[in-house]
């Protein structure tokens, strides 16, 4: 398997969060919809989004992305306060975030190729370049045949690995995945939790992934990705022991519990325990 495009220097020391949430308020005409959010993503963790549709996890992610503003706290990524950052300072930031749309997001009139290229030509990058990068990470989700296709004759889990593969054409330390096997069949959507697996057993990449789909959080927490037998295997190894994953719930747009896989599983909470049924 190719090495995919994705590089944790941007991270810094692993002292200071990769992502850092600080009473974070965010509302629109019909009110607040974040009330306080305070959390923080460690260098190469996983944490799980988990919440009921309306309850504000997509618009974390696009704080997260510096896509939008909150109406107060702060949003600390890769170091940096980027609350309220000027518009050409964000666009230099968002070069280090990939993000996976809900659905993919592709646009129709282009071909899997200048979908995977886009952010780079925005960034008026050599055709030299742009070329060996694509094919890069095209092979890594193994979708190097589609790069003349359009996204109409890919099936909805090629469409979803070829939206990864353009999140990490700029090689980010993070990637922010909004709903990545939401509409899937089960085993398409292990192709993209063994691609999530990859990116961060092997290369460190920081995630942090919105669903609600408790069984997709439990395979990342369960399972780690052995790049010796280019498998997904549920023992534990040290290696995987730095990739830590933790559950965040959302409800009513405030955390409603944050803690570790088992304390989800074991917890007697009536409203966690309708996310296990």
């Amino acid at each position: 398997m190719s090495a995919p495009p994705t590089s944790t220097a941007a991270l810094g020391s692993s002292s200071e969060p990769a992502l850092d949430f600080s009473d974070v308020w965010l509302g629109f005409e019909e009110g607040p919809i974040l009330r306080g959010l305070s959390f923080s993503v460690q260098p190469r963790e996983t944490l799980i989004l988990l919440g009921e549709t309306g309850t504000g996890k997509t618009l974390t992610l696009k704080l997260a992305a510096g896509l939008l503003c909150p109406d107060s706290g702060t949003v600390r990524a890769l170091g940096q306060d980027i609350t309220g950052k000027p518009e050409r300072e964000l666009l230099e930031f968002r070069r280090q975030v990939g993000f996976v749309f809900q659905e993919g997001a592709l646009f129709d009139s282009l071909t899997v190729g200048e979908n995977v290229a886009y952010r780079l030509e925005e960034d008026h990058v050599s055709e030299e370049e742009i070329g060996p990068r694509v094919g890069e990470v095209l092979r890594f989700v193994e979708l190097e045949h589609t790069v003349d296709l359009l996204p109409s004759e890919l099936s909805g889990g090629m469409r979803r690995r070829v939206s990864i593969a353009r999140a990490l054409i700029t090689r980010p330390p993070i990637v922010l995945y909004d709903s990545p096997t939401a509409g899937l069949d089960p085993i398409t959507s292990q192709t993209i939790i063994t691609l999530i697996l990859r990116l961060r057993d092997v290369y460190g990449v920081t995630a942090l992934l919105a669903t609600h789909r408790l069984q997709d959080g439990f395979a990342l927490a369960n399972f780690h990705f052995d790049p010796a037998t280019r498998t997904v295997r549920r023992e534990p190894t040290p290696e995987s022991a730095a990739a830590i994953t933790r559950f965040l719930v959302l409800r009513d747009g405030r955390i409603y519990f944050e803690g570790s896989p088992t304390a989800m599983l074991e917890s007697p909470d009536p409203y966690l325990r309708r996310f296990l049924i």
